[in-house]
Formats: C-alpha cells, structure tokens, sequence
C-alpha cells in the first residue's frame, strides 16, 4: 500500500487548523462558566442560537473530521520512516488523537445541548441552571480533558518526528513547549487552545519541508519524461573449434 504523502497530511493539519480557530472565535461568545444567569437566560432564549448551531453542527465536526485525516495521513509518512517509530509512542500517538477528537465532540454536543434541545427539538428554553451545568459539562470535556489528549498527541508526534530527523532542533522544542502548556493548562477561555493549532502550523512547515526535500532527492532518472536506462547484453563469444 503506498503510503500518504507529507504535503496531504500538512495540507490536511492546515484545514482543521484553520476551522478549529474558526470555531474557537465563535465560541468565545457563548457564555463563561463565571457568566451572571441574565447572561444565560439571553445567549439560549434564541440570541445565541445561531451561534452555537453553527459551531455544532458545521465548524466543529469538520475539523474534527479533518483533524482524523491529519492523523491517519501524519501516522503513514511516520510509518515509512527510518528508523522504525518507537511502539509505545506509535501506540500513544493513536490513541491521543482519537481520544481528542471523541472528547472534543461530547464536549461540543453537552455545549450545544440547550440549543438543539429548543431547535430541533421543539421544547421550551432551558433555565439558566441547567444551561450552566451543560455549559460547565461541555467546558470540562474541551478545556481540561481534551485538551490533555490533545497534548500527548502533540508530545508523541513531535518526539517520533525529531527522532526520525523529520523535525529539526528549534521546531522540536518549540512543539514540546506547546505540548507541555497542553498538559498542564486549566483554564476555560478558549485562546487557550490556539496553541493546538498553532502546533499544528508548525508540523505542517516541518511536513512540507520534508516533502521538498524528498522530491528534489529524487533520481533525475525518475523525473517524468526520462529515458529509462538501456541495459547491453554481453555478446559470447565463440569457442574456436580444435
């Protein structure tokens, strides 16, 4: 099977990077946990509704989808490097980045709860109470639990890249720093988690590099057009006869 190419799994880092700060602007306008009940009572009453469904349904769940592809894609060139990756890394670099992605979209849909619940659902407005306790839901499942898969795949991706001399020295701790502020962080503004992306960014550039690198290494023999080697067969000789 031929393995994906670096420029689709960079290409593909750079489309949920782009939806995932998308959808980070747009949340920022639903209320924070520390947001009064008035707050609340408004932003769900049906001001805030066009808002949250479009985060729902539309932003998040692309990037979710495209941040996949950027792992299946990253996990191929990465299985066609020399040395072979490390087990246990390859291992943690999977499961990470589906456990960000499943996290992610409960967070979202326990979010989006009081909207659909009035939307799609027919029903009246939550109370602020209850919206808060959704909100809160949602927000622990983004900002804490998350946001930690998020931070071992980051760990993960940025040692197997550096270990198969993919990623040079400063990009590589530049990504264990953001890795580490993944790890660590606790906090339920969403900024916070612009440096997912903003790894992500940075691993693109790696990738594309890499793929140039690897195009301009080629054999001028393999470039389309060339002529393919000719290969001269030895003519025997013949035995003279005693």
């Amino acid at each position: 099977m031929k393995p994906a190419t670096p420029r689709l799994a960079a290409v593909m880092g750079l489309v949920f990077s782009g939806l995932f700060v998308a959808a980070l602007v747009v949340v920022n306008g639903v209320p924070h946990l520390g947001a009064p009940d008035a707050a609340y009572g408004t932003f769900y009453d049906g001001a805030g509704n066009t808002v949250v469904t479009a985060v729902a349904l539309y932003l998040v769940p692309l990037a979710g989808i495209a941040f996949l592809w950027f792992v299946v894609a990253l996990r191929s060139v990465l299985d066609s490097l020399e040395p072979a990756p490390s087990a246990m890394a390859n291992g943690l670099n999977l499961l990470s980045g589906v456990l960000f992605v499943a996290l992610l979209f409960a967070g979202t849909a326990a979010l989006a709860t009081p909207v659909l619940v009035t939307t799609i659902g027919g029903g009246p407005p939550l109370s602020p109470e209850a919206a808060r306790a959704l909100s809160g839901l949602g927000y622990g499942l983004v900002f804490v639990f998350s946001v930690r898969g998020a931070g071992m795949f980051a760990l993960t991706t940025t040692t197997l890249l550096r270990s198969a001399g993919v990623m040079p020295r400063g990009a590589a701790i530049a990504g264990y720093v953001l890795a580490t502020w993944l790890l660590i962080t606790a906090t339920d503004h969403p900024a916070s988690l612009l440096v997912l992306p903003a790894w992500v960014v940075i691993v693109a550039v790696v990738l594309l590099r890499h793929d140039r690198r690897g195009r301009l290494e080629q054999p001028a023999a393999s470039a389309p057009g060339s002529a393919a080697p000719t290969t001269v067969t030895p003519v025997p000789t013949p035995r003279s006869e005693p």
